[in-house]
């Protein structure tokens, strides 16, 4: 009987952290920005509340990527799961409009 060989998973996890901390980033740089027109422009009650929404949108990204990031840090991490997957694509894509309606507003 062949002996069960520990899997290696070489670099693979080490880029898929390093995309996430990419993605966390630019999401951090999307609602800065986003916050600084705001605040720097004069807010009104609507710049106010996307303000708000986009800082909403940019913690639950941030808590997605920790989350999957701490799961990557395992010796077997599991797949990321669909709804997992669909949340962050969505938040961040989000995110990214929630931040352009600052700045164009």
């Amino acid at each position: 009987m062949a002996q069960a060989v520990p899997r290696d998973p070489g670099l693979q996890p080490e880029r898929t952290r390093l995309a996430w901390r990419r993605t966390t980033l630019a999401c951090t740089v999307a609602t800065a920005l986003g916050v600084r027109a705001v605040l720097h422009d004069g807010a009104s009650a609507a710049d106010a509340v996307m303000c708000a929404l986009c800082l909403l949108l940019w913690l639950g990204v941030l808590a997605v990527a920790h989350r999957r990031m701490t799961a990557l840090s395992t010796a077997r991490p599991r797949p990321l799961g669909p709804r997992v997957a669909v949340a962050a694509a969505l938040g961040t894509t989000a995110l990214a409009v929630c931040a352009m309606g600052m700045l164009f507003t």
